[in-house]
C-alpha cells in the first residue's frame, strides 16, 4: 500500500481551518486552536535550538498540563518520537525504560529533574521545561514532512507480568481510532471532552488527537480529584467524559444528578459490573436552563432519565496495542445488555480462539484476538530498524498501513449477536488445583455484600495448589463485617475452589495513576501478608 501524501501536522491544519475554536481548558484557562498552535511553534523553536531532530526518541516525564499538550504536538511537528513516562515509576523503572528505547532526550520539569541524576542514562540529555519555552518566537520552524505512517510514540504497557513492553504507535493508528470512535459514538461540533487520564496513557493521548481531528475541545485535568471533576461537570458544558469503573463509582457516591449537557460516559480500563452501569444510567438529569450547582442544595426539578433522556454509559474495551478503543457498546444497547462491551469498532475485527488456536463458537470463552488498522506497528525492540528512505535520506522507520493482528491475552466470548463479553485479563487468571478461577466472578460476589464497597481478588503462590485464591475487600465506613463473615458469604454463591482462603479488609484499595485498582500492588501486599 502506498504511503499517504506528506502534509503539515494535524494541529497546524486545524489551526488554519478553525483558529478561533476552543481547543483546551485547564482549570480557569482557555486556549483556542490558533493560540495553541502558536504555543506549539514556540515549543518547537526551543526544541530545535536544543538540537532535537526528526527521528529522535524523546522521553517526557511531566504531569498533565499545558507543557505536555504542547510537547505532544511539537514532537509530531518535528517528526520526533514521544516516549511518555509514568510519573509514578521508581528511578530503577524509569532508567530501564529510557535505556530500552535509547532515548536521546528527557524533558521534565524542575520537580522531576531534581532527582534525575539517580537514574538518567549517560547518553540521554536532560531538558527542563519552563515557561520561557512558551514565549512567542519569530524563528522559522523546520516542519518535517508529516505522514500518518510515521511513528508517533512508544507507550509502555503497565507490565503486570515481567518487564513492560514498549508499544510502537503510528499516527495512522490514532487516525483510524479517531475515525472509528466518532463513527460509533457520534460527534457534536461543540463537544467538550473531560479528560483525566494521564498523557502517558494511550487513552489520554487518544483524546488529544481525536479532539484535534474533530475540531472539538478538551478539558484536561492533572489527576482524578473528585471535587474538581464535579465542579467541571457542573460549571462547563462537558459533553463527554472518560472514566474507569473506580472513578465512576466515586462520582456516583458524590452526585445527585448528571448535568443536562452530558451526552456520554465512556467507561473502560477494566470490566465494569452491570450494577455500576445501571446505577449510573439511573441517576437523574438536570433540566436545561436549570442546572444544579455543585455547592447549592439539590433541586427536585429534574426529568426522569428513563423517559426524557437516553442512557449515558458506553462500556468499552481497549488496549494500548490498539491505540485505545477496540469495542464499544452504545449506551442504549448497554442499558439492556450492561455486562457487554459491545461490537468491535469500524475497521476492527475480533475473534475468540482456544489454546489450540482454533476459533471458538459463540458463548465459549477464549483469548480475544484483534485485527485492524488501529493495531500497533509492533513492540519496540532494539533490533527493529529505525530507518526509512525519503528522497534518498535515511530517517526514522515507518510501517506499512496493512491491518495488523494482536493476541491480547485477554479472555472473553462473543454472544450470538456478536457482542463481546470481557471475562478476565489472562494475566489475572488464577489456576488453583488445575481449576481456572476468574477473579472478576469472585469480586462480583464480594461486592454483593452490603458492607463491601469494592474488592480485588488475586492468586498467591501455594505449594500444594499452585495458587491460592485471596482477596482484599474495601469495606464501607462503620462496617462491622469480618473477613470470616465474607468467606462464609462466598460459600453461598461460589464453588469451593473459587472461595477466597483469606481476605484482608481495608478502607481504600490501592489505585494506579489511571484510576484502576492496583492489582499488582494488591497481589504483592497479600503475598506478604498471607504466607503459607
Amino acid at each position: 500500500m502506498q504511503d499517504w501524501p506528506a502534509s503539515t501536522d494535524w494541529l497546524a491544519e486545524r489551526a488554519q481551518a478553525t483558529p478561533q475554536k476552543l481547543a483546551l481548558i485547564i482549570g480557569s484557562q482557555r486556549w483556542t486552536y490558533g493560540e495553541l498552535n502558536q504555543l506549539v511553534n514556540a515549543t518547537c523553536a526551543k526544541l530545535q535550538q536544543e538540537g532535537v531532530q526528526a527521528g529522535d526518541f524523546v522521553a517526557v516525564l511531566l504531569p498533565n498540563g499545558l507543557p505536555y499538550v504542547c510537547l505532544v504536538h511539537a514532537l509530531a511537528r518535528l517528526s520526533a518520537i514521544l516516549v511518555p513516562l509514568n510519573t509514578r515509576l521508581t528511578p530503577t523503572e524509569l532508567r530501564w525504560q529510557i535505556e530500552h528505547v535509547a532515548a536521546k532526550w528527557l524533558i521534565a520539569d524542575e520537580g522531576f529533574a531534581q532527582d534525575a541524576a539517580q537514574w538518567l542514562m549517560v547518553n540521554c540529555q536532560l531538558l527542563i521545561f519552563s515557561d520561557s519555552w512558551l514565549v512567542e518566537t519569530s524563528l522559522t520552524i523546520n516542519h518535517s514532512p508529516f505522514t500518518v505512517n510515521h511513528y508517533q510514540s512508544v507507550v509502555f504497557t503497565s507490565g503486570t507480568s515481567g518487564q513492560p513492553k514498549g508499544v510502537l504507535l503510528t499516527f495512522a493508528n490514532h487516525f483510524w481510532s479517531a475515525t472509528a470512535s466518532a463513527f460509533r459514538l457520534g460527534l457534536n461540533p461543540n463537544d467538550l471532552w473531560l479528560s483525566v487520564l494521564p498523557l502517558y496513557h494511550v487513552g489520554g493521548l487518544a483524546v488529544l488527537f481525536r479532539s484535534c481531528l474533530y475540531g472539538t475541545a478538551v478539558s484536561l485535568h492533572p489527576r482524578f480529584d473528585l471535587a474538581t471533576i464535579n465542579h467541571d461537570l457542573d460549571s462547563n458544558p462537558i459533553t463527554l467524559i472518560s472514566v474507569v469503573p473506580t472513578m465512576l463509582h466515586r462520582l456516583l457516591q458524590s452526585r445527585s444528578h448528571w448535568p443536562a449537557h452530558l451526552r456520554l460516559i465512556l467507561l473502560g480500563g477494566a470490566a465494569a459490573t452491570p450494577e455500576l452501569v445501571q446505577q449510573a444510567n439511573a441517576l437523574p438529569r438536570a433540566v436545561i436552563g436549570n442546572q444544579l450547582s455543585v455547592i447549592g442544595k439539590p433541586s427536585t426539578d429534574y426529568r426522569s432519565p428513563n423517559t426524557d433522556y437516553p442512557p449515558l454509559v458506553a462500556p468499552t474495551y481497549g488496549l494500548t496495542e490498539a491505540a485505545s478503543q477496540v469495542a464499544t457498546m452504545l449506551p442504549s444497547d448497554a442499558a439492556r445488555k450492561p455486562a457487554s462491551v459491545g461490537k468491535p469498532l469500524m475497521f476492527t475485527t475480533i475473534k475468540i480462539v482456544g489454546e489450540d488456536g482454533n476459533e471458538r463458537p459463540s458463548n465459549e470463552i477464549g483469548e480475544i484476538v484483534v485485527t485492524g488498522q488501529t493495531v500497533m506497528a509492533g513492540y519496540f525492540a532494539k533490533v527493529v530498524s529505525r530507518k526509512w528512505q525519503v528522497a534518498g535520506e535515511e530517517k526514522l522507520a515507518t510501517c506499512n498501513l496493512q491491518p495488523a493482528t494482536i493476541h491480547t491475552g485477554d479472555l472473553g466470548y462473543l454472544d450470538e449477536d456478536g457482542d463481546l463479553f470481557l471475562v478476565q485479563r489472562r494475566s489475572d487468571l488464577i489456576v488453583s488445583g488445575g481449576e481456572n478461577v476468574y477473579p472478576a466472578e469472585v469480586e462480583a460476589v464480594l461486592r454483593q455484600h452490603p458492607q463491601v464497597v469494592e474488592a480485588c481478588v488475586v492468586g498467591v503462590p501455594d505449594a500444594e495448589w499452585g495458587q491460592r485464591v485471596v482477596a482484599m475487600a474495601q469495606i464501607a465506613p462503620n462496617a462491622t463485617v469480618s473477613a470470616q463473615d465474607l468467606i462464609t458469604f462466598c460459600r453461598d454463591h461460589l464453588a469451593g475452589y473459587k472461595i477466597p482462603r483469606q481476605i484482608e479488609l481495608v478502607t481504600e484499595l490501592p489505585l494506579t495513576a489511571s484510576g484502576k485498582i492496583g492489582r499488582k500492588q494488591v497481589a504483592e501486599a497479600l503475598k506478604s501478608n498471607f504466607r503459607e
